[in-house]
């Protein structure tokens, strides 16, 4: 979970580089590999879309409890 605005920066610019991965391997990988490759990256850039949109979703006063961290 992300607890501040540098691990926000982090985890934006990680999905930025992932969508810059995948359309190079949707040209450079073999067609039968490329969905189970692909889908790998996809789930993480959906996981930490959620973190992003969670962390977002929490005004800046807002601590971050133990549990969720």
């Amino acid at each position: 979970m992300i607890q501040n605005d540098q691990e926000l920066e982090c985890t934006q610019q990680r999905i930025a580089y992932f969508y810059r991965l995948l359309p190079q391997f949707r040209v450079t990988v073999k067609p039968e590999i490329y969905p189970m490759m692909a889908g790998g990256y996809i789930a993480e850039i959906e996981k930490m879309h959620a973190e992003v949109m969670a962390y977002l979703s929490r005004h800046a006063s807002d601590a971050v409890s133990a549990e969720a961290a």
